[in-house]
């Protein structure tokens, strides 16, 4: 098991109030614990769980949640939802304190309690606005943790393009400035993975790009050649390197057994994506631990193409849900899942996808779940008739939202 290299800071700057002097009652509510539904009480001390009781109580101060549910808060993988508030429009750079605290609201509003901030350091583009924007965000993220201005806990996850010829000098670079938590392993050529379907990467790429039809064949043809020079030394490269800083590594789109295995080959402990039925089966069956995106969940099947993660839960291979573009597609995503009658995921388990599956594959063990003695990190919910709606959010015992 992994253990993460950098600690959290215990109080933040919003609270005004020591952890230490908070004692809070939760009545009235249905508790989502690891494998059960309960309905009682939870009390919170020092900013952890401290009792977890069947029945209500009627003291005064117990806030009632009116038979909603309770449950953890949520632990996001992999979202690059930072990365829109530094650019919101073409050309248009926006102050990187403001860009990061708006998106750490967005994800707190949202559930979402601990989050490890997916940043590409690599792309399929030269001078994209992401890679002009990477020592920004990892500066903003380091700079809003340090001040205390974030309401969420937020870890870094390096998205590692490999076949782009800068990837390997960023990575090394960013790990001389700062500390990751978390690496996953790209490689969006033609004709593979998350595009093995061409005329998918095509209406993709075309679409995103406004590229003519010259200018696209021109574009394969200078990715598929970038893929075959870079990715297989890159992919090495950084996998040996994650290994020895005890960084938790991640495949990405694998579709083949063939993918797979490679990526068992190196260790790696988290499958996000695949794209075929037979690419996640075999990944759970070697201990991975295999991520779907929840927009995929709420949407009914994925935008390009690749397996449903529906499916992959009708197959008891669904381990963890990512809100990826999306943060309010989460909490979403594993009530729905839960309510489909194709599968064997109840609430606790499904829940389990967005909470203790995510924190057990990258070694948080004080969260993800409602037990004694861990994070007072919760969400008070209730099912409305077409959504989920959040009534309140608490980090560390604290009201964050």
């Amino acid at each position: 098991m992994f253990s993460l290299l950098i600690p959290l800071p215990t109080t933040q700057h919003h609270q005004s109030t020591k952890l230490e002097e908070v004692v809070m009652i939760l009545t009235n509510a249905q508790i989502v614990l690891a494998d059960e539904i309960i309905k009682g009480t939870l009390v919170i001390k020092d900013g952890v769980i401290e009792k977890i009781d069947h029945g209500n109580v009627s003291l005064a101060n117990a806030i009632d949640c009116q038979n909603g549910y309770i449950t953890a808060g949520m632990i996001e993988l992999h979202t690059d939802n930072m990365e829109k508030h530094f650019t919101p429009r073409p050309g248009v750079t926006w102050p990187a304190i403001q860009a990061f605290k708006v998106h750490d609201a967005q994800m707190v509003s949202a559930g979402i309690t601990s989050v490890f901030d997916a940043i590409s350091v690599g792309d399929v583009v030269e001078g994209s606005e992401r890679l002009n924007n990477l020592s920004r965000m990892v500066d903003a993220l380091n700079d809003s943790r340090d001040r205390g201005l974030t309401r969420a806990d937020h870890y870094l996850h390096l998205r590692c393009e490999v076949s782009h010829k800068d990837t390997l000098n960023n990575f090394h670079s960013l790990l001389e400035q700062t500390s990751v938590q978390l690496v996953s392993i790209m490689d969006h050529s033609p004709g593979q993975r998350q595009f093995a379907k061409i005329d998918k990467y095509r209406e993709y790429y075309q679409g995103k790009y406004k590229l003519s039809h010259d200018e696209m064949e021109a574009f394969i043809t200078r990715q598929t050649d970038a893929s075959a020079l870079y990715s297989a030394p890159f992919r090495e490269a950084i996998s040996n390197t994650c290994h020895k800083l005890n960084i938790p590594l991640a495949s990405h789109d694998d579709a083949t057994l063939a993918h797979v295995e490679e990526s068992h080959d190196f260790s790696m402990v988290i499958a996000e994506f695949p794209t075929t039925a037979e690419a996640a089966i075999a990944a759970h069956s070697k201990g991975m631990s295999v991520l779907m995106g929840a927009p995929n969940v709420v949407r009914g099947g994925s935008h390009s193409g690749n397996i449903a993660a529906h499916e992959l839960a009708a197959a008891g291979v669904l381990d963890i849900l990512s809100s990826d573009y999306y943060p309010a597609s989460l909490l979403e995503a594993a009530f729905k899942i839960a309510q489909l009658e194709s599968n064997d995921y109840d609430i606790p388990k499904a829940m389990a996808l967005v909470s203790l599956n995510p924190a057990k594959a990258v070694g948080l063990n004080d969260r993800g779940e409602i037990a004694v003695g861990k994070k007072a990190d919760l969400i008070w919910s209730t099912l409305e008739e077409d959504h989920v709606h959040i009534e309140q959010v608490w980090k560390n015992g604290q009201r964050a939202f």
